[in-house]
């Protein structure tokens, strides 16, 4: 009998230490696979600082209210802790029982300003007023949302170190309607964004040895079908200038062209040999997108990584891809 009673209070007391847990209470839930709803006991609040010294107010008047036995004090003392007491009511609710989500993020560069698509759908007729949305130690956002409907803001996320990230706790708050208190909930889900390496500001891609040719056909010399791009040389025909990467800011190139053979592009970590590992990971990633703009038909070498040549976005991205991922376990999460 005592053995029941033990197995029977053991659950209730893990359910309380869950319920009043520090760690929710300063952290929010951690991430969740699912949208976030705000229930009852997800939402704090507590007295801002305007509250305390609203508060402090209301114990003043009370005391020279019965220190002189005024009724027009004690009514005035009473309409204002009446007020103070319904803004708590109104506070909680502005973020009670709203649903909230996060979007896929398009990768960014390290250094750029990743922009978490959050998606807020609230259920109630009432309209939530200047809610803050904030990503940890991140800059926030203040968004309205009206009753019945569901809306997606952006929350600035500042990119500081490439790879694979989890995306940071979000915090809601609002001080609706007069900021005498403060209510606040956590929402976190198990989503991940990619962060590429920074660009080199070197604009120049590898010299044209490191053009590899197919021994078939006219070894790209011809003048029939085009083969790809190379760097200018002076006294280059006009007419094989690719004016298109000129208009667009970026260095000169010639066209080339050929019977039945392209001209392949490796970018390879190996010809880089007096850099550290970021630098060469920066200096592959300028290559990649100069050579994606100059439609040129490359491929990319890392260490254990061998990426054959090809063109187009996606095979940009694939490359971009390994090399934000690179010395990384694809698998691992970095916070």
């Amino acid at each position: 009998m005592s053995h029941t009673t033990a197995n029977t209070t053991t659950p209730t007391i893990m359910n309380l230490r869950h319920r009043f847990s520090l760690k929710r209470f300063f952290a929010g839930e951690g991430p969740e696979p699912g949208p976030v709803f705000l229930a009852q006991r997800r939402v704090y609040i507590l007295p801002s600082k305007m509250g305390v010294y609203f508060a402090a107010m209301m114990l003043i008047m009370l005391l020279g209210a019965v220190n002189y036995n005024n009724s027009l004090a004690y009514a005035l003392t009473f309409l204002l802790a009446s007020i103070f007491f319904i803004t708590i009511l109104h506070t909680y609710r502005n973020l009670l029982h709203l649903r909230v989500d996060v979007g896929q993020i398009p990768p960014v560069f390290c250094g750029e300003i990743a922009q978490v698509p959050i998606m807020l759908d609230n259920r109630r007729s009432a309209t939530r007023y200047a809610i803050k949305l904030q990503l940890r130690n991140q800059q926030h956002t203040s968004v309205d949302i009206a009753g019945d409907q569901w809306q997606r803001n952006n929350a600035p996320l500042l990119t500081t170190q490439r790879g694979r990230h989890t995306v940071p706790r979000l915090t809601l708050e609002t001080g609706f309607p007069l900021g005498l208190f403060r209510a606040w909930a956590y929402a976190q889900r198990d989503i991940c964004y990619l962060v590429y390496p920074t660009p080199d500001q070197h604009h120049h891609l590898p010299d044209e040895s490191s053009y590899h040719l197919d021994l078939q056909g006219d070894r790209g010399h011809g003048a029939d079908d085009f083969a790809g791009l190379r760097n200018y040389h002076a006294g280059d025909s006009l007419r094989h200038i690719h004016w298109k990467t000129v208009a667009r800011g970026q260095d000169m190139f010639t066209k080339q062209f050929g019977g039945d053979q392209a001209i392949e592009l490796w970018l390879d970590w190996d010809s880089l040999p007096n850099l550290d590992t970021e630098a060469r990971l920066s200096r592959l990633t300028r290559w990649v997108l100069d050579a994606s703009a100059t439609q040129a038909n490359y491929g990319l070498r890392l260490p254990n990584t061998h990426i054959p040549p090809g063109m187009g976005p996606a095979h940009q991205q694939q490359c971009l891809r390994a090399l934000a991922l690179h010395g990384i376990n694809p698998d691992t999460d970095i916070s």
